[in-house]
């Protein structure tokens, strides 16, 4: 099982930054892709950004390019999704999850619990 633990959420004016932080523990063998997703209050969690570890690949929500980009530190377990140029439509809740590839939401197995990112126009 790995545990993911995330930060680096909060309140941003439009045209600001924020840096999450995703922190991986235990069996961290099966976290071959850490992915970011998002989601809001009645809508449907959506896929923001994946690296795969072995391969260093990495995918980007169309929305998100350009402005988001995603890194990882093996040495420290720990994936960053860095957000620059936010938009208030970028405003959810933020999980990183493990899996052992890049896919949609639902092929992977392992959450955080979320951090908050709101984005004021």
């Amino acid at each position: 099982e790995v545990q993911l633990v995330e930060s680096g959420g909060g309140l941003v004016q439009a045209g600001g930054s924020l840096r999450l932080s995703c922190v991986a523990s235990g069996s961290t063998l099966d976290a071959d892709a850490i992915g970011w997703f998002r989601q809001v209050p009645g809508k449907e969690r959506e896929g923001v950004s994946c690296i795969s570890s072995s391969d260093g690949r990495t995918y980007y929500l169309d929305s998100v390019k350009g402005r988001f980009t995603i890194s990882s530190d093996n040495a420290k377990n720990a994936v960053y999704l860095q957000m620059n140029n936010l938009k208030p439509e970028d405003t959810a809740v933020y999980y990183c999850a493990a899996n052992t590839y890049c896919s949609g939401p639902s092929s992977f197995d392992f959450w955080g619990q979320g951090t908050q990112v709101t984005v004021s126009s």
